[in-house]
């Protein structure tokens, strides 16, 4: 028997997400209302306009569906409840930033030489890091064996929130300014 093909496979990207937001997010719909939602908080018709501008054209209905899955998901929630004409109006939104875009095809040689240079960086700050979350990861689960990979979990999301604190920040700062 002969080899027709055999490729080495190096991990480069670790994605941190959990089984109910991946399929929260499945849904091309449920992706837009996530980006919608992003640093507005709407109300069900509003969402619905901003969703025909994307080319969904769902009743509203349909549009309360999918924000519960995303509720659920933990990925929006009602931030406003305000009385109008005697009804209950909810506003939404997120404290997640959905980036759905395509990674271009000639990404890891176009950005080489700052992945390298990221990676030192980064590598003397996660050693900090990595002390200080083994520590307390081991502390909090004392009794229960560690699944493999959790503790790369707690550190991604640390860097995860950590950047997204960062970038949100340099964010407010920028459009601030304008």
């Amino acid at each position: 028997m002969s080899i027709l093909l055999e490729k080495p496979i190096r991990v480069n990207r670790i994605l941190s997400l959990q089984t109910r937001e991946a399929k929260a997010i499945e849904a091309p719909i449920r992706s837009a209302i996530l980006q919608i939602l992003y640093r507005r908080k709407l109300a069900i018709e509003n969402i619905c306009a901003e969703l025909r501008k994307e080319g969904y054209d769902k009743a509203e209905t349909t549009v309360r569906h999918h924000l519960l899955l995303l509720k659920n998901a933990g990925l929006v929630e009602i931030v406003k409840i305000k009385e109008v004409r005697g009804a209950v109006m909810k506003f939404y939104s997120t404290s997640t930033k959905l980036l759905n875009f395509k990674i271009p095809t000639n990404f890891d040689s176009d950005f080489e030489r700052i992945i390298i240079i990221t990676t030192t960086r980064m590598q003397k700050m996660m050693n900090s890091i990595t002390e200080k979350s083994l520590a307390k990861v081991k502390k909090k689960n004392k009794e229960k064996n560690l699944e493999p990979g959790y503790v790369d979990f707690i550190l991604m999301e640390i860097m995860n929130r950590a950047l997204t604190n960062v970038l949100e920040n340099n964010h407010s700062s920028s459009y601030n300014k304008n």
